[in-house]
């Protein structure tokens, strides 16, 4: 009693392609809810691309069938393995989502300051300003001050 090694069928290639591309799609929200849904579709459609490249066949015990006939069992530990990480990375982003929406009210991410610094440059077609070198650490008005801001505010008196 053997099964014949058929292909993927069409509808599973197809089930791959919109997984993929759904969870890309919303992988690219600012959303950190739609952010994780995309990780967890972008998951799914990876995990069932690796199954499908597996030989299917008999279980792989040794004196069932012969090699041939076998499945190949190293797909299946590999989707085990990713569904371990997605679960993991599951929770974290679900943790960081539920404290930006305790912290600021919702779960959108913000830009940053560099990133709306990029913005205005591009809007008036201007290069940012290049680092020749040259000056030492202390001169330097591009480096971030390395003093915290709290001992700073404790020394003013503030």
């Amino acid at each position: 009693m053997t099964r014949g090694a058929a292909g993927p069928t069409l509808v599973l290639v197809l089930a791959v392609g919109v997984l993929v591309a759904t969870g890309v799609t919303l992988l690219l929200e600012r959303s950190l809810t739609r952010i994780l849904l995309g990780v967890i579709l972008l998951g799914n459609g990876v995990n069932l691309l690796i199954l499908l490249g597996g030989r299917s066949g008999v279980a792989p015990l040794v004196g069932s069938a012969s090699a041939g006939e076998m499945s190949d069992a190293l797909p299946q530990a590999m989707v085990l393995t990713a569904v371990v990480i997605t679960f993991g990375l599951t929770a974290f982003l679900l943790a960081v989502a539920y404290r930006s929406w305790y912290t600021s009210g919702d779960d959108e991410v913000q830009d940053d300051l560099e990133d709306r610094q990029i913005v205005r440059l591009a809007e008036r077609n201007e290069v940012s300003t290049a680092d020749l070198g040259g000056e030492g650490p202390d001169d330097d008005p591009e480096q971030v001050d390395p003093e915290p801001a709290r001992r700073r505010l404790r020394r003013d008196g503030t």
